[in-house]
């Protein structure tokens, strides 16, 4: 069977090729964002076609103007875009046509830097369509419900990177202080193994997100072997202190080795699926839901419930379970406590790989120090959890992303991260096992 499974990959890769894109949405919705000023002010506009320019890497759109004098007149913009360096950076708007005529460099530039860039707002889209036929519901439910829908990746992130850490330390009792860092390295793997694609002119958002996966969770995993390997087993007996101590120089030399790899510019990948779904509105405020975050929501808490459901329903799961309860009792049974040890790091790495995905996917990429903050909260997260309990520390991570969502719609943002470590601090003094842990954070005797 696997040479026809390879056959038939072969074929569903090639017809994905033939459906591909050549400018994602964001990159169409900053084309139409600049059809308003070449118009009249008050000019009703509605795009006809999008289609591709005269050159390379340009994009044409056809729209229709509608002026006060009830004329309607038919024209074009071409939007030429371009990356620098070796393309996997974030490509920009460098030149503009209208009807054909290339705009000046000085007006390019005046439209771009005060009009498209320099503004407290986005400009307004010609593509929007209004409220009509949309549920009207009161603006604080609105405000509310964007904000809440906007916090799912987040919570899809916490979670698989805080049940990492709870998969982890329920077997050692000690805090792996560098899973942030290897979320870092998968949003790299994962831009790496795009631009492959992209070499091969297999360039279909399907594709491309498949490769991503495969190729972040497969990095992530190969380091995590290393790690537990060369790192972790020569710590088996060694202190909770010094654990964390080399973990946390771990994670230092794993940041300066992404630096080396990727520079210090950020890897971008551009948008996908991200066409907003409008689904209620407030007077002018429409709620919209996008897509693909959505979607990698789901993937993102699925591999988290998967991984619950994996602890509690197979043989390795039994042995995780019997290490955890006792590793002498369960050595006398059979059970090998290393090699229990061995594929749990190895999973936790796989996990935070594809957390690096999510991140890469949604928010354009992570840079390569990006993974330190982002590994604190995570702790936070399976901390308030309980950081012993798998579902728990999933659990915390839905917590922090609706903490940091309420915060941020009612309090400062930029006071939001002294508030998480804040809430930290409260639960462990009022209950240090967490939420759904143990009240005490003293290991059970058995």
């Amino acid at each position: 069977m696997r040479p026809l499974l390879l056959s038939i990959l072969a074929v569903v890769l090639v017809t994905l090729a033939g459906c591909g894109e050549g400018f994602d949405t964001d990159q169409t919705r900053l084309c139409r964002q600049a059809i308003p000023p070449l118009n009249p002010p008050g000019a009703h506009i509605e795009i006809e076609r999008v289609t591709t320019g005269p050159v390379r890497r340009a994009l044409r759109l056809l729209y229709r103007v509608q002026l006060g004098d009830g004329v309607a007149r038919h024209r074009s913009i071409d939007c030429l875009f371009g990356t620098e360096g070796n393309g996997l950076g974030r490509p920009t708007l460098i030149g503009i046509a209208s009807d054909g005529r290339p705009m000046a460099d000085a007006s390019f530039y005046f439209l771009r830097r005060f009009y498209l860039e320099d503004r407290s707002e986005p400009p307004p889209d010609p593509a929007v369509t209004s409220a009509e036929g949309l549920p009207a519901v009161p603006p604080v439910l609105a405000y509310g419900l964007q904000q809440g829908l906007s916090s799912l990746p987040s919570a899809a992130i916490y979670s698989l990177l805080a049940a990492a850490y709870a998969l982890v330390y329920g077997l050692t009792g000690r805090i792996i202080l560098c899973f942030g860092e290897f979320a870092a390295l998968g949003a790299l793997a994962s831009v790496v193994g795009v631009a492959l694609l992209l070499s091969l002119s297999i360039s279909t958002p399907v594709t491309g997100l498949a490769v991503a996966f495969t190729v972040a969770i497969l990095v992530s995993a190969l380091h995590g072997f290393a790690m537990g390997r060369f790192v972790l087993r020569h710590l088996e007996r060694a202190s909770g202190q010094q654990i964390l101590i080399a973990t946390i120089g771990l994670a230092i030399a794993m940041s300066e080795y992404l630096r080396l790899a990727q520079g210090p510019q950020l890897r971008w990948l551009p948008p996908v699926f991200n066409t907003p779904v409008r689904l209620v509105h407030a007077g002018d405020f429409i709620v919209t839901l996008n897509p693909l975050a959505t979607f990698l929501t789901f993937v993102g808490l699925g591999a988290a419930l998967g991984l619950v459901q994996l602890i509690r329903s197979t043989a390795y799961g039994r042995a995780w379970r019997a290490v955890s309860e006792d590793e002498r009792t369960a050595a006398l049974f059979g059970v090998d406590p290393r090699a229990v040890r061995d594929i749990a790091v190895i999973i936790a790495c796989a996990l935070c790989g594809m957390a690096g995905v999510i991140i890469t996917v949604i928010y354009g990429g992570m840079g390569f120090a990006g993974g330190f903050s982002l590994g604190l909260k995570a702790l936070v997260a399976a901390i308030l959890g309980g950081i012993g309990s798998v579902p728990g520390a999933a659990l915390g991570g839905l917590f922090i992303a609706g903490f940091e969502a309420v915060w941020s719609a009612t309090l400062p943002i930029e006071q939001r991260d002294l508030a998480v470590y804040l809430l930290l601090a409260i639960v462990l003094i009022w209950r240090p096992g967490g939420f759904f842990g143990d009240g005490e954070l003293t290991p059970r005797q058995v």
